[in-house]
């Protein structure tokens, strides 16, 4: 298991993801048409060049899809009880197809759970960058991890 339990936990730990993923069309083509989004400048290379971007712009939900489940295998696989909330997405910069995304995450909040005792809420700031290291996508995600030997 590569999570870690909420008492593993400080706030300050930060994490530098290794698994890196280079963005392709398939993987917009896919997640576009999946979530039945028909944007234009997601699908359409004509439109796109129209666009101020000049090119196929990356479906920013994918983005997001991907900035946590890169942050997943170090942070809460094998001891999440549930995801609260992901808080203040945000995408300053843009995602071609082509583009390298590394993540990156650091705990921000730790409080114990009222409703579960053998369980505790963690709140991760994840963020994904470019090769260009341009911060692409920004999010909080609060979630409720098990304790120890819970």
């Amino acid at each position: 298991m590569a999570g870690r339990f909420f008492d593993e936990w400080n706030v300050g730990d930060r994490i530098e993801h290794e698994i890196r993923r280079t963005v392709t069309e398939t993987d917009n083509l896919l997640f576009s048409t999946m979530t039945h989004n028909p944007q234009p400048l997601h699908l359409d290379l004509e439109a796109a060049k129209e666009s101020g971007f000049g090119q196929i712009l990356v479906n920013s939900t994918f983005t997001f899809a991907l900035l946590v489940g890169l942050s997943v295998g170090d942070t809460t696989l094998g001891t999440l009880v549930a995801n609260l909330g992901f808080d203040k997405v945000v995408t300053p910069k843009p995602v071609f197809i082509g583009d390298t995304l590394r993540a990156a995450s650091e705990v921000t909040q730790l409080r114990e759970s009222k409703s579960r005792p053998q369980a505790g809420i963690v709140t991760f700031v994840h963020e994904l960058t470019n090769q260009r290291d341009e911060v692409v996508c920004r999010c909080e995600r609060s979630a409720l991890l098990r304790k120890k030997g819970a």
